[in-house]
């Protein structure tokens, strides 16, 4: 008796002394204690997602891979092998579970050593949410009060979901969601049971048993998983057969990016993270919608490959990427298992994939393609191969496959005819950049900052202030408008010969090409991209006029030339500041803000943010500014279409080319917009920058061509860049009219389908006359020598030429060679 009533004490002093420890543990960690209103706010670790206006997804930035799952949609041999591995009586126990403790005790007692945690899932829960990693008692203490806290809080469902959402896998993939993506590519519900009792074995050490990295641990793993679902019942001896026998399929993938559009994505990711800081913007979960649809995306970013890659096979081939085995050596060929193995180690960048040549015949080549194995290249697909020189000059023409490639070359390939054919390629010296706008409230429709973003994350849509040329000549036509010129002012066009006695040297502007016409109309010269004309037209309105003037586009002034130079396009712009000033030649005179997002979705889809864009409108909610009058954007937009559709009479023998006549050629833009199209090319000094710009009533697009290198050149000037002439094709050399509108073609035959089309419109206050086209006065007269010309009310012509067509002589007077 004595016995057992010291034990019944001691049993009541362990329990007293117990009760207060845990007593005093608990006021100790009680601070610690989340509330219920954070645990039910919890925040996951969201990336941030990016997708296009259509929904498909462009990137995925922040540090932690998560794709959120609600519990229902998990499926239920995943939760059973979870359960079975890591907390097999998760739904009866209170957070604690006194069984998993005393086996984990009893095993202390024998080791001497922690071996077995006894952490459920809800004590996992809170060590993943608010504690460290640590293997310590007190750590194990505050883990297992937390844990009974949630319980106390949260459903078991909840804390389940949130356990499934919350645990690492490794790979930075957090959560089962993004554990199926990161490790097969694929959505929950069509991982096999192989699959899912890898990913359930991962918790436990996510490093030592990745079935990437450690394959081998991996599967060893996956029976344990597999064992256990075996043992409480959750699967048949067949499906443990099966399961435990397949093979380890474990790739890593990256986000399911349907648009490639790199250059977008990172403006995207700056915009957020100036907005919302790095953490937010990288772990909240934002999804961003952008203003740009997929296919006008993916339209513009083959646009500019398909166009660099034709300026590279003009200018010639400059050879093997590199020699994996020579013959002039006598060097054995090396094995198609390790060719194929080599090619896994390089990247497609662009449009171009490598490949190896394996033999050579007359005309022909047998290569060895990444990822697609063995092909046979014809002689059409490699005959442009000329040997570059340099930017002006090639080599002879090659006769023979031989004089191209030999077997061991590491060659570029990339496909052409809708992907259905391969042809010789290399990765383009210069790059590219294109932007389109819509001009009613500046949305972006497609932004490509150019050729490969693995090459170079040098946004130059955004980034690259390059001389503007030519394209500057609509905005100086715009001012000139402003004074009171009109389409029909005649301005002398003859060279200009200017001594400077301070320089000691002559300023002598000329036309490209070198062709004078004498006094013309401002349609006209504007249309056949006349030099001298600009010059004259600055000289008569004064340099610092026009320069405000550019300013109201949107530029800053401070960095606007105040010299004559400003007509010949020094003016450096971007290409999105050029789509910009274009926009107010389509929408009637509007400065729009170009925007590219379009709403922000936080974790759960509830909108945040959406943009609220000024529009090209008088009576809106948001008006964007006017900065040049309606009929004054309309008189720059008609001679921006007589730059593509030229004017005269063919028949006569007086009809003329503008300088974007390339566009009649397109069947696909005609018979979207039908002459209802505006364009300028763009050609700075020593062909350094070559430019494209131009608009419909529904897009105004840009596309600048060059080299980073500023001091490089395209190649030689063109003699005739800007008509239509059978000496084009010989010449060599390239200009804007060349080397960047078939970019701005290729582009816009996809695109402007793919939108409603508008006429343009003649706004109020323009009138229509018949005018004579040698003196720009009226006429009496409907043949070929007149033709109707828009004029703001007020500036129309009031006198009438001479029956004959003959001005009267007094219509312009000339001063040292200067109309004006």
């Amino acid at each position: 008796m004595k016995w057992f009533k010291r034990l019944i004490y001691t049993l009541l002093v362990c329990i007293i002394l117990g009760g207060v420890t845990v007593g005093s543990l608990y006021l100790y960690v009680k601070p610690e204690l989340p509330s219920v209103e954070t645990l039910r706010d919890v925040r996951l670790q969201t990336p941030m997602q990016v997708f296009t206006a259509d929904g498909e997804l462009i990137s995925q930035f922040g540090e932690k891979r998560r794709i959120p799952v609600k519990l229902e949609d998990v499926p239920q041999p995943l939760i059973d092998a979870f359960l079975a591995t890591e907390d097999s009586r998760f739904y009866q126990h209170f957070g604690v579970d006194p069984i998993g403790v005393a086996r984990a005790f009893s095993v202390l007692l024998t080791t001497g050593e922690i071996q077995e945690g006894a952490s459920t899932i809800t004590m996992q829960l809170a060590r993943n949410f608010f504690l460290s990693f640590d293997r310590a008692w007190m750590r194990k203490v505050k883990e297992s009060f937390i844990a009974v806290h949630i319980e106390q809080l949260l459903s078991k469902d909840e804390i389940l979901e949130l356990y499934l959402n919350k645990i690492t896998f490794g790979h930075r993939a957090h959560g089962v969601g993004a554990a199926a993506q990161v490790y097969y590519g694929k959505p929950l519900n069509e991982l096999t049971l192989a699959q899912m009792a890898t990913i359930a074995g991962l918790p436990k050490a996510p490093s030592n048993l990745n079935p990437i990295s450690n394959p081998i641990a991996s599967k060893a793993r996956r029976r344990v998983v597999l064992l256990r679902m075996l043992d409480e019942k959750k699967i048949t001896r067949a499906e443990f057969e099966e399961a435990a026998n397949a093979p380890v399929t474990a790739q890593r993938h990256g986000a399911e990016v349907t648009v490639n559009a790199p250059y977008l994505a990172e403006m995207v990711r700056q915009e957020m993270v100036d907005r919302y800081g790095e953490d937010k913007a990288y772990n909240e979960g934002y999804q961003v919608y952008t203003t740009i649809r997929s296919d006008v995306q993916l339209a513009a970013r083959q646009a500019i490959w398909d166009n660099l890659h034709s300026y590279d096979e003009r200018h010639g081939y400059r050879g093997p990427v590199s020699l994996l085995w020579s013959a002039e050596k006598n060097e054995e060929p090396v094995k198609e298992p390790a060719i194929r193995k080599y090619l896994e180690q390089l990247r497609v960048i662009g449009a171009v994939t490598p490949a190896v040549v394996t033999a050579v015949e007359e005309q022909s080549a047998d290569v060895l393609v990444k990822g697609e194995g063995k092909l046979t290249l014809p002689w059409e697909a490699m005959h442009w191969a000329r040997e570059y020189l340099n930017e002006e000059r090639q080599g002879p023409p090659p006769e023979t496959a031989a004089d191209i490639m030999q077997p061991g070359h590491v060659i570029w390939l990339r496909r052409v005819n809708d992907g259905s054919e391969w042809r010789l390629a290399q990765i383009p010296e210069p790059s590219s950049a294109i932007v389109s706008l819509r001009p009613d409230d500046g949305a972006v429709a497609a932004v490509v900052g150019g050729y490969s973003f693995q090459l170079s994350q040098y946004n130059r849509a955004l980034q690259a202030e390059r001389q503007v040329g030519s394209n500057i000549k609509p905005l100086i036509y715009s001012a000139a408008f402003e004074e009171g010129l009109t389409l029909a002012t005649l301005v002398n066009d003859a060279p200009i010969n200017q001594w400077n006695p301070g320089s000691g040297v002559a300023w002598r502007p000329k036309n490209s090409p070198e062709v004078y016409e004498g006094p013309i109309r401002l349609r006209k010269a504007l249309a056949k991209s006349k030099n001298v004309v600009s010059v004259r037209l600055i000289r008569e309105l004064g340099v610092k006029k026009v320069a405000d003037h550019l300013a109201k586009f949107g530029l800053d002034r401070s960095k606007i030339p105040e010299n004559e130079s400003l007509s010949l396009g020094s003016l450096s712009m971007t290409p999105m500041q050029v789509a910009r000033a274009y926009a107010a030649f389509s929408n009637g005179g509007f400065l729009i803000e170009p925007y590219f997002i379009k709403r922000i979705e936080d974790a759960d889809g509830n909108v945040i943010e959406k943009t609220d864009p000024v529009r090209a409108c008088f009576d809106c909610d948001n008006p964007a500014p006017q900065v040049i009058s309606e009929q004054n954007a309309f008189l720059v937009e008609q001679a921006m279409n007589s730059a593509v559709w030229g004017g005269g009479s063919w028949a006569n023998g007086t009809g003329w080319n503008g300088t974007s006549w390339r566009i009649q050629r397109s069947k696909p833009i005609t018979e979207a917009v039908g002459r209802n199209i505006a364009g300028k090319t763009g050609t700075t000094n020593d062909v350094r920058d070559t430019w494209f710009s131009g608009f419909t009533s529904d897009l105004a697009t840009t596309v600048w061509v060059g080299f980073d290198d500023v001091s490089r050149k395209l190649g030689r000037t063109s003699k005739h860049p800007e008509v239509d002439s059978s000496q084009q094709a010989i010449t060599g050399g390239e200009a804007g009219a060349k080397t960047a509108l078939p970019g701005w073609i290729l582009f816009m035959e996809k695109a402007l389908p793919l939108f409603p089309s508008r006429d343009f419109g003649i706004p109020p206050g323009v009138v229509n006359v018949r005018i004579d086209l040698e003196s720009g006065k009226l006429s009496h007269k409907s043949d070929y020598t007149t033709r109707f010309e828009y004029f703001i009310r007020g500036t129309e012509p009031t006198e009438y030429s001479r029956d004959n067509g003959q001005s009267n002589g007094d219509i312009f007077q000339e001063d040292d060679d200067d109309l004006f």
